[in-house]
């Protein structure tokens, strides 16, 4: 898999507007500022390919990459404090719609949890919702650079009582910085997405691109694990 070979697609704002799924999809989890832009560019290899956004807080669509026949989706990130009832109420619709289509070919979800400091409430959250729903993720301990020896063997000594499950989860420590972890999670994406038949085009998401700019329809998902997924996350 080339990994210089991504380039952005489209992004979707509404859970109604996001085409069904035909090749492996690999998604991006993480609060905000946790360091999820800087870690897809260092994994593509691209500089702003995934932008940052200048307001913390204020992206609520899923951004969607094509590499080599599969999908990057890269969520809405969530925990910012400084946003709207109603703006969490969306984010919550979107990734909860999305990681509870099980007719998606969901390959991986790559958790981001900043390294310096314990987990947040809804970082636990989304683990236990991931680990609940057995869909199949890693951790990634963002911003590793950030911490001396000591500290980072603190820490990790600390989110084995803090993170549950987690001496059975895949856990790569990771820096946008050094590129500590970059090559092990191409690796865990190329061995996640192996199985799955390739596509080489990305025609279905250009057209309901299209069709998504003029559609203000309501959400339908009547699921009853989405509305627990809102509610665990108090909502996103």
């Amino acid at each position: 898999m080339n990994f210089n070979n991504a380039k952005f697609v489209t992004s979707f704002g509404k859970l109604s507007q996001i085409p069904p799924s035909d090749r492996p999809e690999v998604c991006f989890s993480g609060r905000s500022n946790v360091g999820k832009s800087s870690l897809i560019n260092k994994v593509l290899n691209r500089k702003a390919l995934a932008r940052v956004s200048a307001t913390p807080g204020k992206t609520v669509t899923i951004n969607f990459f094509e590499l080599d026949g599969i999908y990057l989706a890269d969520l809405p990130g969530y925990g910012y404090a400084k946003v709207s009832k109603g703006e969490k109420r969306g984010w919550g619709q979107l990734i909860g719609g999305y990681l509870a289509d099980a007719d998606r070919q969901l390959a991986l979800v790559i958790q981001l949890v900043d390294m310096r400091h314990p987990p947040s409430a809804d970082d636990l959250q989304m683990i236990n919702y991931l680990i609940d729903n057995e869909l199949p993720f890693i951790i990634v301990l963002t911003k590793a650079d950030k911490l001396k020896k000591t500290q980072r063997e603190e820490r990790m000594a600390a989110f084995a009582d803090e993170i549950p499950c987690f001496e059975d989860i895949t856990v790569v420590p990771f820096s946008a910085v050094t590129g500590e972890g970059v090559e092990e999670v191409r690796a865990i994406i190329e061995d996640a997405t192996s199985d799955f038949e390739a596509y080489d085009d990305e025609e279905d998401f250009e057209e309901y691109s299209e069709e998504a700019d003029g559609d203000d329809a309501e959400e339908e998902t009547g699921s009853d694990d989405l509305s627990a997924f809102r509610g665990a996350l108090r909502p996103l």
